[in-house]
């Protein structure tokens, strides 16, 4: 990847009445759709054994993106904003409060920063570093039992919070994943599910190729129509 991002997501698909798992690798430039059997890890070694080892990968909190190979990390701040707005409501602590303004002030600053802000002293940023250090270091009572448990979460992925604010083509969500596994979530809601799992490779691949070229700004039409010629001709 020229930006040297990967965004990835998955979701639940029903194939032949059994539970399978839709997923998706993406960036600016391609969109890779595979439909396997399980969520674990054996789906993501299996389309990507080497990993990502030149790109940021970008995803939610799931633990099998986080035991793939990559350059770094970068988990969804739009995943993490939600799960605040539900603890704030949960528990009315300020730790919740204060943590998604911190987060909304990292989102800013990504904004306003220049290209060259990403690889230089940035105070702004390290403040921002220093108060989430000041917040994971915050003693909570141990009543408010689902915000220990987020404060805990994010202790065990420091690292991989605000890694959007040192790279300049590190989206800090995974919204554009989620948009190209939409596709998927559309099929199931008309027709309820696949009927095999060789339709649903059949639907994953024309899937794929066919957001690639719309990516690329191809004529869709048109590049199929190679595609299909390529074994006749």
């Amino acid at each position: 990847s020229k930006s040297g991002m990967v965004g990835s997501d998955e979701t639940g698909v029903k194939v032949g009445g059994e539970k399978y798992w839709a997923w998706v690798w993406q960036n600016e430039e391609i969109t890779f759709i595979s439909i396997t059997d399980n969520r674990g890890q054996r789906s993501i070694s299996e389309n990507f054994e080497n990993g990502f080892k030149n790109a940021v990968l970008v995803h939610d909190c799931w633990k099998s993106h986080f035991n793939t190979s990559a350059a770094s990390h970068q988990i969804c701040i739009a995943h993490l904003l939600r799960d605040l707005n539900y603890l704030t409501e949960r528990y009315s602590h300020k730790w919740s409060r204060v943590c998604k303004t911190l987060f909304k002030s990292a989102l800013v600053l990504e904004k306003i920063m220049t290209p060259s802000d990403y690889y230089i002293h940035t105070p702004k940023r390290k403040q921002i570093e220093k108060r989430m250090d000041r917040l994971l270091s915050y003693n909570l009572p141990t009543k408010h039992k689902e915000l220990v448990t987020f404060q805990k979460r994010m202790i065990k992925y420091r690292d991989y919070i605000f890694t959007f604010l040192y790279h300049p083509n590190v989206p800090p969500d995974n919204n554009s994943s989620e948009r190209a596994i939409r596709n998927i979530k559309v099929k199931q809601k008309v027709s309820g599910q696949f009927k095999s799992p060789n339709g649903a490779f059949i639907f994953a691949v024309l899937r794929s190729v066919t957001d690639t070229m719309i990516k690329n700004n191809q004529n869709v039409v048109e590049s199929l129509n190679v595609i299909a010629k390529l074994h006749t001709e």
